[in-house]
């Protein structure tokens, strides 16, 4: 099992910075899980969610366009925290925040968990 919990969100002005962070928790009584990747995405308020940025195993990464050049993602390993560093923020950056690990469950299954999210906000 995955415990995922978010912070660093709050209330910023356009142009603004947040670093949001994910502390990622494994219990098992079993084999440890394999980490695949990790994620944030994006809920706006009335929307989908949308993965705006993920970091595989292999440390790659990936950025939606919208927020490329902006937004960074990291992991520190050892602890099993990821960030997602958010600089230049602008009003349509608002919305929740969730965090998502992917882990390997062993036979090509993946499991899939979320954080309940954190919330972003950037008045113009």
């Amino acid at each position: 099992q995955v415990q995922l919990a978010e912070s660093g969100g709050g209330s910023v002005q356009a142009g603004g910075s947040l670093q949001l962070s994910c502390a990622a928790s494994v219990t098992s009584s079993r084999s440890p899980f394999t980490f695949y990747s990790m994620g944030w995405y994006h809920q706006p308020p009335g929307k989908e969610r949308e993965l705006v940025a993920v970091i595989a195993s292999d440390g790659a990464t990936n950025y939606a366009d919208s927020v490329k050049g902006r937004f960074t993602i990291s992991r520190d390993n050892a602890k099993g925290t990821l960030f997602l560093q958010m600089n230049s923020l602008k009003p349509e950056d608002t919305g929740v925040y969730i965090c998502n690990e992917k882990r390997d469950l062993g036979a090509g299954v993946r499991g899939s968990y979320w954080g309940q999210g954190t919330q972003v906000t950037v008045s113009s």
